[in-house]
């Protein structure tokens, strides 16, 4: 804006700068303003102190703020948003609208808290990560895996110390665990495009392969020494294939070549792959046995689901 924010202070607007910057030019009583502003809304007009509906009680308090839950529509304050537009009156389009709220509402709540962690940690409104050079992120955003549209994405803070060892060791149990829920999931699917093997899984249980059923179930219809010949499987794996890969060499490498290439630019490209189709194999088996635990379906009927607490 033009002018002044602050004529007494001779404080003017172009003079504040953007974003958590801002905070520290703002003059105590104009902060003191805003909260005072803040406490207004919140305690007449839009809010009410009143009684609850729900058999919780009265409100203490004389500045206590009725829950928008308590009575009618959530959110409906009677006056339209924004007031100068009015009511919404046609249903379908006041639908549309109230879902757009929501939706807008809650990609706001994302975009401004990962704006203030942009500008915390850069000194930017915009955050140019250039200028973040204390990040230790830098050690790791150059290795596979990092890829677009979220760069390096580390939530957890796993890497935060910038220890390359324990990045190593992570690595290769993500690779590990990529490739164990690759295979878990077409395992999942296999049986319900192309059929079942012919022939017997246990022939001196009289049990075949057709007797076995898709997803959780068969945990309860595999023989125990099945079971235990798939343990002893895992296992051997496990042990000839060696838990220091991280260690010795390149994480994930056991010597056993698929996904390579004489072009280093085509084989980078194929191992990124495998950790991109690795980490969504993991999310899709997860979500496979949710969904067959809740509907009793290996592909999850949603019919089924008669106690979900959704209905």
């Amino acid at each position: 804006f033009p002018g002044y924010l602050s004529p007494s202070l001779g404080l003017k607007f172009a003079d504040v700068p953007n974003g958590l910057a801002a905070l520290s030019k703002l003059p105590v009583l104009g902060g003191a303003q805003m909260v005072a502003f803040a406490g207004l809304i919140e305690t007449t007009g839009f809010f009410q102190a009143e009684s609850t509906t729900d058999g919780r009680g009265p409100r203490e308090g004389a500045f206590a703020m009725m829950d928008s839950t308590e009575r009618g529509e959530p959110g409906n304050y009677g006056v339209g948003f924004p007031n100068f537009l009015g009511k919404v009156t046609d249903p379908e389009a006041r639908k549309t609208k109230l879902a757009a709220e929501l939706a807008n509402g809650r990609l706001a709540m994302m975009a401004i808290i990962g704006m203030f962690f942009q500008d915390g940690l850069t000194g930017s409104a915009w955050g140019d990560w250039a200028t973040y050079t204390a990040s230790p992120l830098r050690a790791f955003e150059s290795e596979l895996g990092v890829q677009e549209p979220v760069g390096f994405w580390d939530p957890a803070g796993f890497t935060a110390d910038g220890d390359l060892a324990k990045f190593k060791r992570r690595r290769s149990v993500e690779l590990k665990h990529g490739r164990i829920c690759m295979m878990a999931t077409m395992g999942y699917i296999t049986p319900e495009v192309i059929g079942k093997l012919p022939g017997y899984l246990s022939p001196s249980a009289g049990l075949k392969f057709a007797d076995i059923p898709n997803g959780l179930a068969a945990i309860s219809k595999v023989p125990t020494a099945g079971w235990a010949q798939i343990a002893a499987y895992f296992g051997f794996v496990e042990f000839s294939g060696g838990f220091t890969d991280y260690k010795t060499g390149t994480p994930g490498d056991y010597g056993f070549k698929v996904l390579t290439s004489s072009d280093p630019a085509e084989k980078t490209k194929k191992l990124a792959a495998e950790i991109a189709n690795g980490r969504l194999a993991m999310v899709a088996i997860i979500g496979m046995f949710f969904q067959d635990g809740l509907t009793g379906s290996a592909w999850g009927d949603w019919a089924l689901y008669t106690a979900s607490p959704l209905r």
